[in-house]
């Protein structure tokens, strides 16, 4: 199945993220390699949605088990390495918890990768056993660009991608 970028788009966010989940899960059927599962991931909300600038993956580090490194994404240039703790990604890394941030200047310790981002969604991905194997981010130009519909959405589409990992 061929991929199509939609134009006719719905208004409702719940129904635009069902419409991607939905394309995702029908493109990565039958696709056992995490890479390149990501980098659909990736792609495909890419455009999803206007405000997304930013939309990628940091893979907790093979060689570092409390280090994230960048993985597939769409967007401008993402930070090579991030150490856990560290920053929205590191920080929903050492929570487990996915993190919201309405206004990224304000969050303390935020990692300016690129001035337009504005606000930010990361999002914990977990494999089968539950163990961390990545986090989601989602920047986007606008301030408060994300809430808990997203989050609810964010967290589904990863678990149904990446939990038979």
């Amino acid at each position: 199945m061929a991929y199509v970028a939609r134009t006719d788009r719905p208004a409702d966010k719940a129904a635009r993220y069902a419409e991607v989940e939905a394309e995702i899960l029908a493109v990565l059927e039958g696709e056992p390699n995490l890479t390149a599962r990501m980098a659909t991931v990736a792609s495909m909300l890419a455009n999803a949605f206007d405000p997304y600038f930013w939309t990628g993956f940091y893979v907790v580090a093979p060689d570092k088990a409390d280090e994230l490194v960048v993985g597939p994404y769409q967007g401008t240039l993402g930070c090579l390495r991030i150490a856990f703790g560290r920053g929205v990604c590191g920080t929903a890394a050492a929570t487990r918890q996915t993190q919201i941030v309405q206004d990224v200047h304000a969050f303390p310790g935020h990692i300016a990768c690129d001035s337009r981002s504005a606000s930010e969604i990361v999002v914990p991905v977990l494999d089968s056993k539950g163990r961390l194997i990545a986090v989601f981010d989602v920047d986007a130009t606008e301030k408060a660009a994300f809430d808990t519909e997203d989050q609810v959405a964010l967290e589904r589409l990863m678990a149904k991608v990446f939990a038979q990992s």
